[in-house]
C-alpha cells in the first residue's frame, strides 16, 4: 500500500497523553502531530528516535501531522494502528493468506460475543464454515528476530481470545492475524511476561482451536509492504 505522498523525517522530541507527539522536521521546524496508537509502544519512544509523518489535508481535522513510523536500529517500525486491519484485509482478499483462501464474501467490523466486533467475518467458502478473523497490531521486539504481543496488559485483547473460544465452539473457524509492522523479525511469540491472562487466554485458546498467524511488513517512506509470514512459537 502506497501512502498518498512520500512521509517527511525527523526525530521525536516527546510523546505525551497517549495522543500526541512533538518532532522535530529535518526542516528544523517542530511539529505536533496526531500518535494514533494508544498504546505504550515500548522501545520506540527514546527521544531523539528517526520519524516519519504524513502530511493530513482533511481540513477537518485538528492537527496537521499524523506520527506513522518510528525507527529502531536499522528498521522502520510502524505504529499507526489505523493500517493493520487494512493491511491484512488486502492480503485476504489477494488470496496471499493460503490459510484463509477461497471465501466469497469478506464483511468488515461485524458485532458478536459480548458487544464485540470482529476485524473480518469471512463467508461463502465452499468447504470451510465461517472465519472471524481478528487482527492485533504488533511493533514489539526485545529479541533480535522475534516479534512480540502484547507489549501491555491487554483486557481487552484477553476478551477477544475468549469470544473467539466461542466461535469454535459453535462449529466455526476463529484465526487471530498478528500484524507485525516492521520485516526485520522472522518469529512470533506471546509476552506472557508482560501480560499473564493474556498469555493463559492464548493458550486456552490454542487448545480450543483457535487459529494464529502473523505476517510480517516492511515500512518505508513510500509505503507499506507485505514481506513474510512469520513462525509462530509453540
Amino acid at each position: 500500500m502506497p501512502f498518498a505522498h512520500r512521509l517527511n523525517q525527523g526525530r521525536l522530541v516527546t510523546r505525551y497523553k497517549r495522543f500526541f507527539a512533538d518532532v522535530e522536521l529535518d526542516t528544523g521546524a517542530t511539529v505536533v502531530s496526531h500518535c494514533p496508537n494508544p498504546g505504550k509502544m515500548l522501545g520506540l519512544l527514546t527521544p531523539g528516535t528517526p520519524a516519519l509523518l504524513s502530511e493530513i489535508t482533511d481540513p477537518a481535522k485538528t492537527l496537521r501531522w499524523r506520527l506513522e513510523a518510528l525507527r529502531e536500529g536499522k528498521t522502520w517500525v510502524g505504529v499507526n494502528t489505523q493500517w493493520p486491519n487494512r493491511l491484512i484485509g488486502a492480503l485476504i482478499r489477494d488470496a496471499k493468506v493460503p490459510e484463509l483462501r477461497g471465501y466469497a464474501c469478506q464483511r468488515p467490523e461485524v458485532r458478536y460475543g459480548q458487544n464485540s466486533r470482529i476485524d473480518w467475518l469471512l463467508q461463502g467458502h465452499a468447504q470451510q464454515p465461517d472465519a472471524w478473523v481478528e487482527i492485533k497490531n504488533v511493533h514489539y521486539s526485545r529479541t533480535p528476530g522475534l516479534a512480540e504481543f502484547p507489549d501491555s496488559v491487554t483486557e481487552r485483547g484477553t476478551r477477544h481470545l475468549m469470544e473467539l473460544i466461542g466461535r469454535v465452539a459453535a462449529g466455526e473457524r476463529a484465526v487471530v492475524v498478528f500484524c507485525v509492522q516492521r520485516d526485520d523479525v522472522f518469529r512470533f511469540d506471546v509476552a506472557r511476561d508482560l501480560d499473564p491472562a493474556f498469555g493463559r487466554a492464548y493458550a486456552a485458546a490454542r487448545e480450543a482451536g483457535v487459529e494464529f498467524l502473523a505476517h510480517a511488513f516492511r515500512v518505508t517512506p513510500e509505503g507499506i509492504t507485505h514481506s513474510h509470514a512469520l513462525e509462530i512459537e509453540a
